[in-house]
Formats: C-alpha cells, sequence, structure tokens
C-alpha cells in the first residue's frame, strides 16, 4: 500500500503501527517526532496509531548541536 511520507510516495507493506514504521526505517523513535494526517502522534501512542492507505506521515528529526 502506497502512503505520503515527508512528502514523497512510499509503499509499505500493509497497515503499520507507528512505531513499526519507524523500525522499518531504522529510525531511533526517541529522536524523532512524527505527524499522521495532519496530528502529532504522542510517543505513548505510536504502537497503537495505525497508519494505513493513503495516509500522510511526516517524520522530523531532531538535530543537536552548537
Amino acid at each position: 500500500m502506497t502512503i505520503t511520507l515527508n512528502g514523497d510516495p512510499h509503499d509499505i507493506p500493509g497497515p503499520l503501527s507507528v512505531s513499526a514504521l519507524l523500525k522499518e526505517l531504522e529510525i531511533d523513535a526517541r529522536r524523532v517526532a512524527v505527524e499522521l494526517n495532519l496530528a502529532v502522534v504522542r510517543k505513548a501512542a505510536y504502537d497503537s496509531s495505525v497508519i494505513n492507505e493513503g495516509d500522510e506521515v511526516e517524520i522530523v528529526n531532531f538535530v543537536g548541536g552548537g
């Protein structure tokens, strides 16, 4: 199925939780913020928030520096 990930089409194997998507993309969940269909997803809800066909996902990585 196809979702929009950070503005681009992206194929995933089927409905996935936010946690499962981050794992598939090899992204550390502790270092990102996730928006699903224009709503920020709380880290506590990553396991229960399911991404379906046509959903829009934005993943923002925190960058440290000084």
